[in-house]
């Protein structure tokens, strides 16, 4: 059955409608209402002038009046650069005094230039932290003013829907008897038209401003989380320049600026295949086994992959993680009902892990959330997101012959990590490498490439003598 016309329906009697109240601006064509269409477009444009004027600048934009000027920024990071190439001539110089032999000259050289490369990175850090914090002290205030404006515009956006739907309530001839000129009933439904139109895109606007704060609170939780592992990483290396310190000072007490008393503690102090063998490797998702165990692992990997054995334990380390929380949580704490920063689904994915390998989702321990909420989830030795694990399983099956892969399993996740590393460029550039499996597409940041990279370039440097004393012995 086809709809009545809209003006039949219109002057037809409802439930607990007076068709009469409107009798004034029906009968009487002198009569002009207070409220017409014509002011709706001109509210609108006003409004989304100032959504345009919003929305269409950068989002990231300094607030007027902040105490971070762009200045500040500039200068900040023109030191940081000047500090981080006297880092990279420490590191250099380091590698030529190793390059020489072992000798005391060379060992105590090592030393000095190790602590003036620590006080350096020191140095570089409290830059870095001044930094963090007035992107904080913008990005605390760019939130407040994205807020703010979302809740100007929704109310003025909901006065308007009222007022639309008010006259939207009329129908043809009603608004033929309130326009006593053909013209102005045109004009009438031009202006709706246009109003429609125009809510349209002021709508799509709205939402294009929430995405906007999203993104501002996923930045400010990585600026924060940034700032901790910062100030952690600034611990270690004044504790660590103590300790070359001491170890300077212990060296030239024992051989008494001697040569040969330094050749003799050399050979005392060497390592053997045995010892390291033995020693306990933690992994970064938590668990633990012998260094021999582990380097095993990491040579499958190896072959399979191309990089470095001594790179993909530095990566699985823990000690390399910075002491990040792993493997404590289930996932309806650390993904269900999702980040609430993120619009990724984690938890599907999870659950179609677990069931595949047969394992009781609810029992099955991932990686905790962060203070803010975001990042949990990760699985297994080599902290594989549930999403990325998809990406990889089957290269993985493929090549250590379990299908499915899982990453719970060693041999699994020693090899899902170096397929990682190679497609993050391992190869070429092992820092940025490192920087990328730590913190995926935001890797570019000082505490990714210079704080965990870096780290893990260092650990790496120690695992490959250990392994060159595995080979030997």
């Amino acid at each position: 059955m086809n709809p009545k016309p809209k003006f039949v329906l219109d002057i037809k009697p409802r439930p607990k409608t007076d068709v009469f109240r409107r009798r004034e601006g029906r009968v009487n064509l002198s009569y002009f209402p207070k409220r017409r269409f014509y002011h709706l477009p001109l509210k609108l444009s006003a409004v989304a002038l100032i959504l345009s004027l919003y929305v269409g600048g950068s989002v990231f934009a300094p607030i007027g009046g902040g105490t971070f000027a762009a200045e500040d920024r500039a200068s900040l990071e023109a030191e940081l650069k000047r500090l981080e190439t006297e880092i990279a001539a420490y590191e250099k110089t380091i590698g030529e005094y190793r390059s020489q032999g072992k000798s005391l000259q060379g060992e105590i050289g090592v030393l000095e230039t190790k602590i003036k490369q620590m006080n350096a990175q020191i140095q570089a850090i409290n830059l870095s932290l001044r930094k963090l914090s007035g992107n904080i002290t913008q990005t605390t205030g760019k939130i407040g003013q994205v807020e703010g404006d979302i809740d100007l515009n929704q109310e003025a956006l909901a006065d308007l829907i009222r007022e639309i739907d008010a006259h939207d309530q009329k129908g043809l001839m009603e608004i033929l008897l309130e326009n006593p000129k053909l013209s102005d009933f045109f004009g009438s439904v031009n202006d709706l038209l246009a109003t429609q139109e125009s809510l349209g895109i002021a709508l799509s606007r709205l939402t294009q401003l929430r995405g906007d704060l999203i993104t501002q609170r996923e930045l400010l939780a990585m600026e924060k989380e940034d700032v901790e592992a910062l100030k952690v990483y600034q611990v270690r290396q004044k504790q660590s320049a103590d300790e070359v310190r001491g170890e300077k000072d212990q060296l030239l007490k024992v051989t008494k600026g001697k040569e040969s008393e330094y050749q003799k503690l050399l050979t005392q102090t060497q390592k053997s295949a045995s010892e390291i063998r033995v020693r306990l490797y933690q992994l970064l998702g938590g668990g633990q086994m012998t260094f021999g165990q582990a380097y095993e692992l990491a040579s499958v990997a190896e072959r399979a992959t191309g990089v470095r054995a001594a790179f993909i334990l530095a990566v699985l380390d823990r000690e390399s993680a910075l002491g990040r929380n792993v493997g404590k949580c289930s996932y309806k704490t650390a993904m269900a009902p999702g980040p609430p920063l993120s619009s990724r689904d984690d938890v599907t994915p999870f659950l179609k892990i677990t069931a595949e390998l047969g394992l009781n989702p609810d029992t099955t321990l991932v990686s905790c959330p962060n203070a803010d909420g975001a990042y949990g989830g990760a699985m297994g030795p080599a902290q594989f997101i549930p999403t990325t694990w998809m990406g990889y399983k089957d290269k993985v099956a493929a090549i250590t012959g379990d299908s499915p892969a899982s990453p719970w399993r060693n041999v699994d996740a020693f090899v899902a990590a170096g397929l990682y590393l190679k497609s993050a460029g391992a190869g070429s550039n092992e820092l940025n490498a490192a920087a990328k499996y730590y913190c995926g597409g935001n890797w570019n940041r000082y505490v990714c490439t210079q704080v965990y990279g870096k780290a893990v370039v260092d650990r790496a440097a120690q695992f490959a003598q250990d392994i060159q004393v595995l080979k030997s012995g």
